[in-house]
Formats: structure tokens, sequence, C-alpha cells
């Protein structure tokens, strides 16, 4: 009888090119070394590779992914509300899934060492974000773990996700300034807990987890296992009132700005916008409106048993009143 613990392997798709192309294969054969029964899955796009992971998990004793947050976003919609955790071993562009959990993502053999510790431990849930969109026969339900967009951050991912150049998080700083370009408020109605609110702004994120676009700390404070969501909105403001804020929101302190507004705890929200499409770790999930509730632990998970250190609180954080 065979009682080797059995993990399925899913990698990118697109992961054939460039630096990150031998972090499968490593990931693999390391996990091999370690004794167990590895099933790895290679397909020429993202839907053949659902349908045979869909096929490979059932029993597994873990869903490993080899990419960035795209891949995450592809676990977590595999994985969550099930008893098979997810790990990550990143090998993508923005990888801030891995950033906020603590999972390295330039050192392959450390993220592998993760997983394998995490499996030898009771079982490590976190929450997930649920999104319901779309009307009658064509509504859907989309997971994510780390962060949704709607508003000028939606539209860089949009832009980013159409250009081949540059490659790394340098590509989104340049879909960054190129949306910048035609930078204009959004009319946005909103329910946060139950409660209408009426704002005018150009961004608007929904954080489970810290960071977007390769280490921006969108909500620094935010904790992906405390039962709520972190969300973050910047009222109408100047290009060049823009990009003096920018920069700080490598450091997290982008909110002590007068034009931004953080609503911490909050643990669900409608959004509606017409002419906004929603992103969800970096993966488009449609135009709004669109309803988000979280759900604390339903994401089974593979990472370090604490978060990696956030920075240091800032004083009295703006807060969004309904």
């Amino acid at each position: 009888m065979d009682n080797q613990r059995h993990i399925v392997v899913a990698i990118n798709p697109n992961a054939s090119f460039g630096k990150g192309r031998d972090v499968g294969p490593r990931a693999v054969d390391r996990f091999r070394a370690a004794g167990f029964r590895v099933t790895p899955l290679v397909e020429r796009n993202f839907e053949k590779l659902r349908a045979a992971a869909l096929r490979e998990i059932e029993g597994a004793d873990a869903l490993i992914v080899i990419g960035g947050d795209g891949m995450v976003n592809f676990g977590v919609n595999l994985t969550v509300n099930t008893q098979i955790p997810l790990g990550i071993i990143p090998s993508g562009t923005g990888n801030d899934m891995a950033r906020g959990l603590g999972i390295p993502f330039d050192d392959t053999d450390t993220a592998v060492d993760i997983a394998i510790a995490a499996l030898d431990r009771p079982m490590r849930r976190i929450d997930a974000g649920r999104v319901r969109h779309g009307k009658g026969d064509a509504s859907f339900t989309t997971w994510f773990g780390c962060l949704l967009s709607a508003g000028f951050d939606a539209l860089c991912n949009e832009r980013a996700n159409q250009m081949r150049w540059p490659k790394g998080p340098s590509r989104y700083t340049l879909a960054l300034l190129i949306e910048l370009l035609r930078l204009r408020p959004f009319d946005y109605h909103l329910v946060l807990d139950g409660k209408p609110h009426d704002e005018r702004g150009v961004l608007l994120a929904v954080a489970n987890n810290v960071s977007l676009g390769g280490g921006m700390l969108i909500a620094p404070d935010a904790l992906v296992d405390d039962g709520q969501l972190d969300v973050v909105f910047v009222r109408p403001l100047g290009r060049y009132r823009f990009l003096r804020i920018y920069p700080e929101v490598f450091s997290g302190n982008h909110l002590r700005h007068t034009e931004v507004v953080w609503t911490k705890r909050v643990s669900s929200i409608r959004i509606e916008e017409p002419r906004v499409v929603a992103y969800a770790d970096g993966e488009r999930v449609g135009s709004l409106p669109i309803d988000i509730d979280v759900v604390p632990g339903a994401l089974p998970i593979l990472a370090p048993e604490t978060l990696p250190p956030r920075p240091v609180q800032r004083a009295d954080p703006k807060r969004v009143t309904a």
C-alpha cells in the first residue's frame, strides 16, 4: 500500500520562459527528494490546467502552485472551503500573496521547505474574499486571497496585463504612468456592512492582504486571518499630487494624506460604478456592480506560522463612516 503523501504541483502555463522557467522542475525534484509522491501538471493553457487539477486534487494532501498571484488565485478558487491546503512557490511578477505570508519570492528551496514544514503541522486556515458578480444565468462567484481592485488600480492591472514589456514589477509601474495621463474620478455607490455611502474617487482597493503590484503596501495593516477586509479609497486628486503621494505606497505612509480614506474591519462591501472593471489578485473579474464579503478561515494554506513584520502603525488613520 502506498503510504506516501501525495501533492499536486500546478505550474503556470506561461512559465516555460524567463528566469522562472526552472522553478517548477526544481520544486518538483525537492518535494520528491523529501519523500512525497508528486503529480506535476503542465498544460498549454489555464483551462486545461484547471481541468487537470480538479481531477488530480481529489484525495491529495496538498495543491502546490508555481507562479505569481494569478496562479495563487487559480489555487485559491480550487482549494477554498476544502481540506486541501494550498502551497505557494513564487515565480511570478508581483508575488504579493507570498510577500504578505512571509514566503520568499526569490528562494525556491526555502519556499519548498516552508510548505513541507507546514504539512507537518496542524492545518492553518486564513480568510478569503468572496465576490459575487453578474446577473441571472450569468452570475458567478469568484474568490480571492490577496486583494481586489476597482478603480485606478484596476485600470493599471488591465493595462499591465496587456503589455509584453517590460517584465517584472516595472511593468506595473509603467502601466501606472500611462494610466495617470488619463486620470479621472469615478462616482461610486458603496454599501459598507449594510450602510450606503456615495463617494467620488479615483482608487478603491479591498484587501485581505497588504500589497499589490509587487510590493506596494496599499493596505499595510491588513491581516489575512482577522475575519475582516481593509478598504483603501482615494478621493479625486491631480496628476502631480498623485505622483507626490505614490512613492509612499511602498512604505505604507500614503495613508497619512488627506485624499486617502482608510476603512479597516469591513466584513462586506457592495461596489457600484458601471465604468469600472474589477480585478482580484491581478485577475480580471468583470464589470461592476459586485458584492464582496469575507469568509473567515475559508482557505487552508501552507505558510509560516506567523506573518512577517508589518510597518510601524501610523497615527490616527482616517476612517470611512457610512
